[in-house]
């Protein structure tokens, strides 16, 4: 049993996960809900997750979301979804009740509706601190910078793993705009004979090079958790060159419980697994 996620800010999400994983709950209602809860509070809206967080450039908040389970073939995402607070509730339900893997836009939101979720206004899904931004970005042009998604492995009791992702992306992004977080192998994968890993960062370079399915990949050659994440980021490096490393973060967990990360920039994270009392924050210093 065990449960990681990326972070400061996902601490009490990791706290809710160690908690529902040890009363015997199955890692894909874990994942959900503990995300569910981080991107429902308005505050964590600055740390560029659901509700409260960035608008595009003409002011409106989209957000993208994936769950994927290690069994073949679970997953859900949704992408520039509007309105709806909680997108990785609705990224769970596509999994499971869609014949569709991702939806986006207009037709995320119709499906959001009929799953009955209720459609919020924009205004709902602002916070004054983000408005205020938003504000300061149309009069001078200036960013907001950060590019953090909150991400959640979570390993239960019955050896489930299920992996969760979102953000509702880059500050004042083109309208439409998705990044890395919902789509398959680049912001999360997992596999239930291997492990599971998660990314975050800057999406828009971060899918280039689906680091999340090459940590699996490389786990599942017999690397541990921490030597996978940090073979990706070394190759990425080696590609491009380390002074032109974008912002990423990598997390990984595999069946044995053990924990992994590495980042090109200070990345805390927060960890638990069954052989400690309680939630440690781990911090990477690049």
């Amino acid at each position: 049993m065990a449960a990681v996620g990326t972070w400061s800010f996902s601490q009490p999400a990791v706290e809710k996960m160690r908690s529902m994983i040890l009363d015997g709950q199955n890692a894909t209602d874990v994942v959900e809900r503990a995300a569910a809860d981080v991107e429902n509070d308005v505050e964590t809206g600055r740390h560029i997750v659901g509700r409260g967080g960035f608008p595009n450039s003409r002011g409106i908040v989209e957000c993208d979301a994936a769950i994927m389970e290690g069994v073949p073939g679970r997953f859900g995402a949704v992408a520039a979804l509007r309105g709806v607070g909680q997108p990785c509730r609705v990224a769970r339900r596509v999994m499971d009740r869609s014949p569709h893997s991702l939806l986006v836009g207009e037709g995320a939101e119709a499906f959001a509706q009929e799953q009955g979720f209720t459609i919020e206004t924009n205004d709902s899904m602002l916070s004054s601190h983000t408005l205020t931004a938003y504000q300061e970005f149309l009069e001078n042009g200036q960013h907001a910078s950060g590019h953090d998604t909150i991400g959640l492995i979570a390993l239960d009791l019955s050896g489930n793993i299920t992996v969760g992702v979102s953000t509702s992306g880059a500050p004042f992004k083109a309208p439409g705009r998705v990044g890395d977080s919902p789509l398959p192998g680049s912001g999360l994968y997992a596999d239930h004979t291997v492990g599971a890993a998660a990314a975050t960062g800057d999406g828009d370079k971060i899918m280039c090079y689906c680091p999340s399915f090459h940590v699996v990949q490389l786990m599942r050659q017999g690397s541990s958790p921490q030597e996978a994440c940090t073979s990706v980021l070394t190759d990425i490096r080696k590609r491009i060159g380390k002074e032109k490393c974008f912002q990423i973060g990598l997390i990984a967990l595999n069946m044995k419980g053990e924990v992994g990360a590495a980042s090109s920039v200070e990345f805390p994270y927060t960890f638990w697994n069954q052989g400690m009392d309680s939630v440690e924050k781990r911090v990477i210093s690049y």
